[in-house]
């Protein structure tokens, strides 16, 4: 046999096994492509909105968006300002729901102070949602709880400031949040922010993949 020939069934068996492995690689890519859509539980519904959920728009929007957020997060932080212009841009056609999903160290000390800001006026829960959002270069991602942090932003938003010391050590907060985190853990969600609109989960977290849902809804 020839040295050439005692090559030809191995290099046969090597590129049979490359053939195996470009299938197994174009078989993976085309899975992770086609993501399958998550499987919602019965009480999902129920599960999305609470009736106590904090609404930002019309109950009788033609599109209901829902979002679980953590105040730490820095993606919500980050898509937050085209959020709010989304709703200013489909005013009237848009309401938008939001849930805590806590993921951080200060999360839930942040929620009270949201909370506290929503029991003086509703208005204010957004204007302190926001702030915290812009303020969260300062007390995200901190060891430590901000608590002094917190009541000096609660003095900068002009809250009362026993009210919001009150609500930073509420069990009721505690209550409120945990039951946002489990109600989000029941619906598949592991990461913020999560959107669902109109029922739908979000699966391209993108402002134009949102805009497009949106313009889904209002046709």
């Amino acid at each position: 046999m020839t040295q050439s020939s005692k090559k030809a069934p191995v290099l046969l068996l090597a590129l049979g096994a490359l053939a195996v492995l470009a299938t197994i690689v174009v078989l993976s890519l085309a899975n992770r492509a086609t993501p399958q859509a998550a499987v919602l539980p019965s009480d999902a519904s129920e599960r999305l909105i609470r009736a106590d959920s904090p609404a930002l728009g019309p109950a009788d929007a033609k599109v209901t968006i829902v979002e679980f957020f953590d105040p730490e997060c820095e993606a919500c932080r980050a898509i937050e300002p085209d959020l709010m212009k989304l709703l200013e841009k489909y005013d009237g056609q848009v309401r938008l729901v939001a849930r805590y999903f806590p993921l951080h160290s200060n999360s839930v000390l942040a929620a009270g102070l949201i909370e506290a800001a929503a029991k003086e006026d509703e208005a204010k829960r957004w204007r302190a949602r926001d702030y915290l959002f812009t303020k969260q270069s300062e007390w995200g991602e901190q060891q430590t709880p901000q608590t002094s942090k917190f009541l000096e932003y609660a003095a900068n938003l002009g809250l009362d400031r026993e009210q919001v010391q009150r609500s930073l050590k509420s069990k009721e907060v505690r209550d409120l949040v945990e039951r946002d985190r489990q109600d989000g853990v029941a619906l598949g969600i592991s990461g913020t922010p999560t959107f669902f609109v109109n029922g739908q989960r979000l699966e391209q977290l993108s402002v134009q993949a949102l805009e497009a849902a949106i313009q889904e809804g209002v046709k």
